[in-house]
């Protein structure tokens, strides 16, 4: 295990009508706000409105901006600071998913900045001062409710970046599972996807004697495999949901980073499936990962193999590890599909026209990763690996 800080200041308001604090929590950072959401579903099943009624019984102003959409716009959080700016604004609430949370996040960066906002994302700069936020988590995937990350997408030229900061960690975040009950499966599934992905970034490491954060990583994944079927099959099973949240949020809080150093290649080769071709995250995630497995799996065939074991309940063959690993990505696969995640490219309508292009995007910086670095050949293999 190698030495650590940890630490997660996030204020976690969870549980039924743990929304109705919203004005309350607000109350404690700012006095105008700037209430920041994505497209008509907030308002159509009621959360707009508890949020709103909150922020009024404590006598707070707010401004609206919506329109945020998944794989959020650099346009729009370009459009967020300048109201920030002109409206005098000193709080950002986002009341979403992940992808409103880190917009939100990129304008409070933007908006104590004096340049273009895309230079954090782009080039080695230092953040050293961001606006207060806080969400009410109406999707969970991302974990950017209690994060110290955001990942926004530039339409020219296509680039999909992100930034990392404890400036930007928000300072509170209101959970409440009822709010998830509406989602359609296939945004429950992506974000369970997503949910298991952070997981598993942290989980194939090189660092050794990490026993207990590979407990937790196998509970965590655990807890999504038990509790995303039922969801699946009942969208208001209050308990089920309640698990998903909550797993999400432990996912990528930086507990189960502690003593380790993950990997995050397959979050960064998926980035570019979604910055030129705009699928979901989680679909995309759910090719990639499996792919990513198949080809580096042999460099830790004891990890791959203990993956199998623990988490999804393999009868391991002791002679033939390389078996037991191969069946621990067998049934991850397996479980994406039945969730109803594409698995290939194929399946998302994505061409092999651009392999060559986005390997080159994924790792300009240098070999992505760091379990095995990969090179640009290294991605674009991947890539050619799930084109059926």
């Amino acid at each position: 295990m190698q030495n650590f800080v940890f630490q997660n200041p996030t204020r976690i308001i969870f549980g039924q009508a743990a929304e109705k604090k919203v004005g309350e929590q607000t109350s404690l950072y700012g006095s105008k706000v700037l209430l920041h959401y994505g497209g008509g579903s907030i308002k159509k099943y009621g959360t707009y409105q508890s949020v709103i009624e909150s922020l009024e019984e404590v006598g707070l102003e707010y401004i609206e901006l919506g329109g945020v959409k998944p794989n959020p716009r650099l346009a729009l959080v370009k459009k967020g600071i300048e109201l920030v700016e002109q409206e005098d604004i000193d709080f950002i609430l986002a009341v979403g998913g992940g992808s409103v949370i880190d917009s939100a996040k990129a304008i409070a960066v933007g908006a104590c900045y004096e340049g273009d906002v895309w230079d954090f994302f782009a080039k080695d700069i230092t953040i050293k001062k961001a606006m207060p936020v806080g969400t009410v988590l109406t999707i969970p995937a991302a974990g950017s409710e209690s994060s110290t990350s955001a990942v926004i997408t530039k339409l020219t030229g296509m680039y999909k970046k992100s930034i990392s900061s404890e400036l930007i960690r928000p300072k509170f975040a209101i959970m409440n599972p009822e709010l998830t009950f509406t989602l359609p499966n296939y945004q429950t599934a992506c974000g369970a996807v997503d949910i298991m992905a952070h997981v598993m970034e942290r989980y194939f490491t090189n660092t050794k004697n990490v026993e207990l954060t590979d407990r937790l990583c196998e509970a965590t994944l655990k807890t999504i495999i038990d509790n995303v079927p039922r969801v699946l099959k009942d969208n208001q099973d209050y308990a089920a949901r309640a698990e998903i949240m909550w797993a999400g949020n432990i996912a990528h809080n930086g507990l189960l980073d502690t003593g380790r150093v993950g990997d995050w290649a397959s979050h960064g080769i998926e980035h570019e499936l979604s910055a030129i071709y705009d699928v979901a995250h989680g679909a995309g995630l759910a090719v990639v990962f499996p792919a990513w497995m198949n080809y580096v799996y042999q460099h830790d065939l004891a990890r791959f193999a203990q993956f199998a074991v623990r988490v999804w309940g393999i009868d391991p063959d002791l002679k033939d590890l390389d078996w037991t690993a191969c069946q621990g990505i067998k049934k991850t696969k397996e479980f994406f599909s039945s969730l109803g995640m594409p698995v290939s490219l194929p399946e998302l309508e994505i061409p092999a026209d651009k392999f060559e292009e986005m390997a080159a995007k994924c790792t300009a910086a240098g070999p992505r990763g760091n379990f095995v670095p990969l090179t640009k050949e290294d991605v674009v293999k991947i890539y050619q690996s799930v084109l059926n």
